[in-house]
């Protein structure tokens, strides 16, 4: 294992690690993948598994916030599994003002779990250059989930505020260069494929508009990267991409609109999709020169050979890529993760050849 700095190509764990808690997160990662990863995730372990699951109940004792019986409940349903959960909407009481409401998310203190990293950093058992990564939500991911839809536009603007005090404190609180920050972009993506409505008159625009101002909050001393995702609740997508060109396009309207640096950028790749028409659209990226362009093409279904034949048909298109799953592990069985974490270094080790 390489102790002066991380080996290409580049593995990226996108968040969630079905582990114990985020000591053995950290430990276990680190020992079989750490020679390839240049920052390291709390594991989202526990309620955070669910990725933003765990802010449904907040939301819901929120003194602001209550059921909105005339809303029909939000169908979280798949292309192919079908309706995954139906869940009761939220909208704001009668007399209380959005601008004034605030949101305690959880999230400042969910990241207090960078003692674990700093603790094993002290003790000599991580890389000094790794970094401590934390993901984020977006505020359109939470309205769109769980608020009705006259209410927002406005809900959302409060919970940005909410995420925006929460990057100030985690800031504030980990040092710079110890610290990686991602943000999660699943329903900006199901916007741009125009299969979820949005509050403003252009949502792509006003999607990309918000991904900035989140960005604006980000020192530039700290790392910053995206997850773009199709989702997979009930292990499938809520939509079944045509090919990688809405992810190209919303990788390149953050780059075109976000002036700070950009360290990663990842990108979800079905494990079906070993064709030529799926990443052919990838050929007209341009991202930031600073800008790691990360696949999710790592899949267990199909083991070496799958994994194998999809990284050469992404290399047609882009000669350098790092490699992920398409999204976080939290939902997988525990007893998935070393094979898992095998093929990550598999796949890895198949490039460099």
């Amino acid at each position: 294992m390489t102790t002066t700095g991380p080996a290409d190509p580049e593995i990226l764990l996108v968040g969630s690690v079905p582990l114990k808690d985020t000591d053995d997160v950290i430990t276990t990662v680190y020992s079989a993948m750490g020679a390839h990863l240049r920052r390291i995730p709390d594991g989202e372990i526990g309620e955070r598994s669910n990725w933003i699951g765990w802010q449904y109940p907040r939301l819901l004792e929120h003194p602001a916030l209550e059921i909105d019986r005339d809303a029909r409940p939000y169908a979280l349903a798949t292309e192919r599994g079908g309706v995954v959960a139906e869940i009761p909407l939220l909208r704001f009481r009668d007399g209380v003002d959005p601008h004034s409401v605030e949101i305690d998310t959880g999230y400042a203190e969910a990241a207090k779990s960078y003692v674990y990293f700093a603790g094993l950093k002290r003790m000599g058992r991580l890389r000094p250059d790794l970094r401590f990564q934390f993901a984020l939500p977006t505020p359109l991911a939470v309205a769109c989930h769980f608020i009705s839809p006259a209410h927002q536009g406005a809900f959302a603007a409060a919970y940005e505020r909410a995420l925006i005090q929460d990057v100030h404190a985690i800031v504030h609180a980990i040092p710079h260069p110890e610290l990686a920050l991602q943000w999660d972009v699943a329903f900006e993506v199901f916007v741009w494929e125009g299969r979820c409505p949005h509050w403003a008159a252009d949502g792509r625009a006003e999607s990309i508009a918000a991904l900035a101002r989140l960005a604006d909050a980000v020192p530039d001393a700290v790392e910053m990267g995206y997850h773009l995702c199709y989702g997979d609740p009930g292990g499938h997508h809520v939509i079944e991409p045509k090919d990688s060109g809405i992810l190209v396009d919303i990788a390149n309207a953050i780059a075109s609109r976000i002036t700070r640096p950009i360290q990663w950028l990842h990108m979800p790749v079905p494990a079906d999709r070993k064709d030529d028409a799926y990443f052919a659209p990838l050929a007209g990226l341009a991202l930031h020169p600073e800008t790691r362009l990360v696949l999710g093409l790592v899949h267990d279904v199909d083991g070496e050979p799958g994994n194998a034949a999809r990284i050469a048909t992404a290399r047609k298109y882009v000669p350098i890529f790092g490699l992920a799953t398409e999204c976080g592990w939290g939902r997988r069985p525990p007893a998935s993760v070393p094979e898992l974490m095998r093929l990550h270094v598999a796949a890895a080790a198949a490039m460099t050849c």
